[in-house]
């Protein structure tokens, strides 16, 4: 009876604990999803300059002073700063982000349009960058000192010094311009013929910006696989199972690689909300028209509107990658469930 009470209390306690750790988290996002909602609407208010300017763009100045105030009060700039902060809010929350004044349309269908060719690209390229660099991070760590791990550390770093648009440049000049292989531009062709030869010709467009943005970032991966596993093979458990016997693959992917991959898990969560900022440059460098390219329409049309709500998007894509890790990370490592046990006990 005692055994069983004391069971109780102790699930009950862990539950409480666990409660007030969502609760703490989901306050500690909100404030930060507030703050960058702020910013997001202070910033065309506190730049030099009217914030029409900024809102309708040049045309402004082609306006009578009875359209421009009828301008003014459709995007609600006739009210208080505290009142237009209340309405932006609101907006926001209701995905009400304003129309685009560059392509006449609500930003939130603009973004939507634009979000899937973005997700096609990062995602295969995260994929990808990832395994390979993970592979062969625990590979050239496995090998410190040898031939094999100077030359992988020597292509990573070079790798990783090499700017996203460079290498997206020299991939067009190489394999679209001289050898003619591959699109340079573009997401899809301009006449489509079968479903098939459609589906084709948008893979072979996604071929060059996915390499660019998997040779951009798969040295970070290698750079940080490396080092937790050389952190990892320098334990004591794994000279013990070196000692028993163990081959060296089962050394590699069941004892250290499983331990080294913690914070590799943590870098890859928060990259799914960092790569849709990163292919910024690469989708620019493409024509591609996914969020990247959106973005640097807006700000060359000076279509503040849409510049916002990417912003918001990519702001809500980093946060909403770093509650993933939060909260996936305890089913990856144990040691993170027991140490948030103890965090909500005491």
């Amino acid at each position: 009876m005692t055994n069983n009470t004391t069971r109780t209390r102790s699930g009950r306690a862990a539950q409480s604990a666990l409660f007030r750790w969502f609760g703490r988290k989901f306050v500690q996002y909100t404030l930060v999803l507030l703050v960058a909602l702020s910013i997001n609407f202070a910033l065309p208010r506190l730049a030099p300059g009217n914030a029409m300017n900024y809102f309708a763009g040049q045309e402004i100045n082609l306006l009578s002073p009875e359209q421009r105030a009828r301008l003014e009060k459709e995007l609600g700039l006739d009210k208080s700063v505290l009142h237009q902060y209340g309405d932006f809010m609101s907006g926001a929350f209701r995905l009400d982000l304003g129309s685009s004044t560059k392509f006449g349309k609500p930003v939130t269908q603009v973004l939507k349009e634009r979000m899937g060719w973005t997700f096609l690209l990062v995602t295969p390229a995260l994929l990808i960058s990832m395994l390979l660099g993970v592979v062969f991070g625990a590979y050239s760590a496995w090998n410190r000192g040898k031939r094999r791990d100077i030359g992988l550390l020597s292509l990573m770093l070079t790798l990783q010094s090499l700017p996203g648009f460079w290498i997206g440049m020299m991939f067009i000049t190489v394999f679209a311009v001289q050898l003619g292989w591959l699109p340079s531009y573009g997401a899809v062709p301009l006449v489509h013929g079968t479903t098939g030869q459609y589906v084709l010709e948008i893979v072979k467009r996604m071929i060059l910006p996915v390499s660019t943005i998997t040779l951009a970032t798969i040295g970070s991966y290698f750079l940080l696989t490396r080092s937790s596993m050389l952190d990892t093979l320098g334990q004591d458990y794994i000279f013990m199972a070196e000692a028993k016997g163990i081959t060296k693959r089962g050394l590699i992917y069941r004892h250290a690689l499983r331990n080294a991959l913690l914070p590799v898990y943590t870098h890859i969560t928060i990259s799914l909300g960092v790569l849709v900022s990163g292919a910024v440059v690469v989708e620019t460098v493409f024509s591609y028209p996914g969020i990247g390219r959106l973005l640097y329409e807006s700000v060359v049309a000076r279509d503040f509107p849409t510049m916002q709500g990417v912003f918001l998007f990519i702001t809500v894509g980093v946060i909403a990658a770093n509650l993933l890790a939060d909260l996936t990370y305890p089913l990856v490592d144990p040691r993170a469930r027991g140490a948030k046990h103890m965090e909500g006990s005491v």
